[in-house]
């Protein structure tokens, strides 16, 4: 999963998001007309005719889309400083998306690990949480691309252990993630076994709930290093006024970072045309760039690709 500014830490070490991931459960954004929208720094968007004649009837009759997302992932999704809006590139992308359809968007502060069983249930309509869209999830859920890349380490400033992105140089080092993301369940598993097959120590794998915890794990000295999406590691080292730093080293196993949808959906169609629509009138692009999220994250993705 590729989460907001930073607040101090004991005697000024920031490695945390100011959000509260025990805030409202439900958080919609503003209300906006159903027929456009204003993601700032994108312009107006209007409903699409194309997109509008592909959105199910029971959403239409509904007039607004429900969006699941955890908000403790700065730049994609997090809470702005009321502790309830949700704000960021995911946040703004799911308001330009509802707009293309006609709806409202709302979007829905939830546990990441709890997302797709949500939308398997029906509780929500769509998982916008910055996803990686890999094989194993797409057995369970359809997915629709909208960027593209890889994960990193944070590590303190200076990065006293000289830890990198590479799987050796994390053996016998504690290393953070969010339970439930890529990197929690299948990267840091992976390179442990590789630590123990070459005869060295085992990676400490510590997950938490949510992103913010998994950053003051670092901050706290609870852990060496914090594994997370990349494009979210850097920006949440450029607000922390120099008190960490995303380690060396190439993105590891860059992939698709998608929208997810229950199999099947009905709604897939209307989410693929839209995205479509937006990146090729340039509002993917200038929403990444409001955001801090590298141009390369758009330009390297196949957006609107639905991924089953």
């Amino acid at each position: 999963m590729a989460r907001t500014s930073l607040v101090a830490i004991g005697v000024g070490v920031a490695l945390a998001t100011a959000a509260c991931t025990n805030a409202s459960a439900e958080t919609p954004r503003a209300d906006q007309s159903q027929a456009t929208a204003s993601a700032a720094s994108a312009g107006p968007i209007a409903s699409s005719e194309a997109v509008v004649k592909l959105v199910p009837g029971t959403l239409k009759a509904k007039g607004s889309i429900s969006f699941a997302m955890d908000a403790s992932y700065a730049p994609f999704e997090y809470f702005d400083t009321d502790n309830t809006t949700i704000i960021g590139f995911d946040a703004d992308l799911s308001q330009a998306i509802a707009a293309k359809m006609g709806l409202t968007a709302k979007d829905v502060n939830t546990g990441f690990d709890t997302i797709l069983v949500g939308l398997a249930s029906g509780k929500h309509d769509v998982g916008m949480s910055a996803f990686s869209a890999t094989p194993e999830r797409a057995k369970a859920v359809d997915f629709v691309v909208y960027a593209a890349g890889g994960s990193g380490i944070a590590v303190k400033q200076g990065n006293p252990k000289q830890l990198s992105m590479e799987p050796v140089k994390l053996c016998g080092h504690t290393i953070s993630a969010q339970k439930g993301s890529i990197q929690g369940i299948d990267y840091l598993p992976k390179f442990s076994k590789q630590c123990t097959d070459a005869g060295k120590p085992a990676i400490d794998i510590a997950l938490y709930p949510s992103q913010n915890e998994a950053n003051l794990a670092v901050a706290s000295g609870r852990a060496d290093a914090v594994l997370a999406d990349s494009v979210s590691m850097a920006y949440q080292a450029s607000q922390s006024k120099g008190a960490f730093e995303l380690a060396p080293g190439p993105d590891f196993d860059p992939t698709n970072i998608a929208v997810a949808l229950p199999n099947d959906s009905n709604l897939v169609p209307a989410v693929s045309q839209a995205l479509k629509e937006l990146a090729s009138e340039g509002v993917v692009t200038r929403l990444a760039a409001k955001w801090g999220i590298p141009e390369q994250v758009i330009k390297q993705a196949s957006i609107g690709e639905v991924i089953r």
